[in-house]
């Protein structure tokens, strides 16, 4: 199980430390850390004023975040020795898997509830924008919702994981930041088999 923290490619994956797992199960730092993902960088009042929370749990979050290698300070976007400005690590994490099992089942187990609750809201938010566009209210597209079932090796699939992960990358690698169309979308693949 995989999750992007940084618009990058996942050529160098790392896996989670029980600090990272700690770290990115709070809701809140979540939170920060996608908002830090679309601006880049970030000081604790910008995310204290565009999240609603004080900024004194911003910063709390974000030392903590930090501390667990999630985040790191970008001096020089500082605007003095005093200004702490903050961005994501680069890279994918790699949550745990038969070559690196997680350090603490439990924890791992938080995370992956996490990160459905997560999904949960990201469908809800499509289910709740679907009838603007099915009733032809709206012709702008804000969400798809795609499912196919097909016969696959494991190998294959993972072939095909691999696949859609290099398309996203070289997708957003040639997005120009300056074009004002853009827009953040949140892309959440979800696969099983039927075994599980």
């Amino acid at each position: 199980m995989t999750e992007d923290t940084e618009r990058n490619s996942s050529d160098d994956p790392v896996w989670m430390t029980s600090a990272m797992l700690k770290a990115y199960s709070h809701p809140l730092r979540r939170r920060i850390l996608r908002l830090i993902s679309r601006h880049e960088f970030l000081r604790a009042a910008d995310i204290a004023t565009e999240l609603d929370v004080p900024a004194n749990s911003a910063s709390f979050h974000l030392r903590t975040l930090a501390e667990a290698g999630l985040i790191e300070e970008a001096p020089d976007k500082a605007r003095d020795r005093r200004d702490r400005v903050w961005t994501g690590r680069k890279g994918a994490l790699n949550l745990g898997g038969p070559e690196n099992p997680v350090a603490d089942e439990a924890l791992g187990v938080a995370v992956v509830s996490a990160l459905v609750e997560d999904h949960q809201d990201l469908v809800r938010r499509v289910v709740a924008w679907t009838p603007e566009y099915v009733s032809g209210r709206t012709a702008e597209v804000h969400a798809a919702f795609t499912q196919r079932t097909i016969r696959l090796t494991e190998a294959e699939f993972e072939a095909v994981m691999g696949t859609i992960n290099d398309a996203l990358s070289a997708a957003d690698d040639a997005h120009d930041d300056a074009d004002p169309d853009g827009r953040y979308w949140q892309i959440d693949l979800v696969a099983a088999d039927d075994t599980v």
